[in-house]
């Protein structure tokens, strides 16, 4: 599976007059690669109809889904994978599951924690969260720049940076070592999600094209 790119988490609380489904449709318009579907209030019933709705909307663009937490979620509806935190589902239940051709992330917030995920054949690793944020208010620890350049020096998996992460930053945080910026309120918040997203998605190409010109550069 290939990880890169702009990997939407939504956030209901984020969002502004638009709804959740006209936020996604028009994000991937705009470039996003892949959509997590996170939902912490509602009931299970709920998050189920919801994720077959926005499974649809997905579908004619070959966007994955990947479901927040929710393995039980993710096997309802046929989605594409799921993510996982440290609190979550053991990562080896979890495959067992949803077996060898799901996308599983792990969200890593120490050090302890990547090298502990190098034992697994996870699809990408989570850094979180790499600024302060609002949308995520339970974080242990954050990563800053230095400290995904560490990551990055620590581990094989590919890395999708989240946390505090928009137009401003993406740059740098690419450069730092990501693979894959996830971003919640710069497309949720955002009045038109689809412009937002392309120029996150022009971000991120001029810089693997600026890191490759260098790479040719003798």
């Amino acid at each position: 599976m290939n990880i890169t790119g702009v990997y939407l988490v939504t956030d209901r609380a984020s969002l502004s007059e638009k709804s959740l489904e006209d936020v996604i449709l028009l994000a991937v318009k705009g470039g996003v690669t892949m959509v997590q579907l996170r939902e912490k209030e509602g009931s299970t019933r709920f998050f189920i109809e919801e994720a077959g709705r926005i499974k649809k909307i997905l579908a004619p663009y070959a966007v994955p889904l990947i479901i927040n937490d929710r393995v039980d979620v993710a096997l309802a509806v046929g989605a594409d994978g799921v993510h996982i935190g440290q609190e979550d589902m053991p990562y080896p239940l979890a495959r067992k599951l949803l077996g060898p051709g799901a996308i599983i992330g792990l969200s890593v917030e120490t050090p302890e924690q990547v090298e502990a995920a190098e034992a697994f054949d996870v699809a990408y690793l989570g850094v979180s969260a790499i600024f302060v944020t609002p949308t995520k208010t339970n974080t242990q620890h954050h990563w800053g720049l230095d400290g995904l350049r560490k990551v990055r020096a620590m581990t094989h998996h590919p890395l999708v940076a989240i946390g505090g992460i928009n137009a401003s930053n993406a740059a740098e945080v690419m450069q730092a070592g990501a693979d894959s910026l996830a971003v919640v309120s710069a497309i949720c918040s955002a009045p038109d999600p689809q412009q937002a997203a392309e120029h996150l998605r022009r971000i991120i190409l001029g810089t693997r094209r600026a890191y490759q010109s260098r790479l040719l550069t003798p």
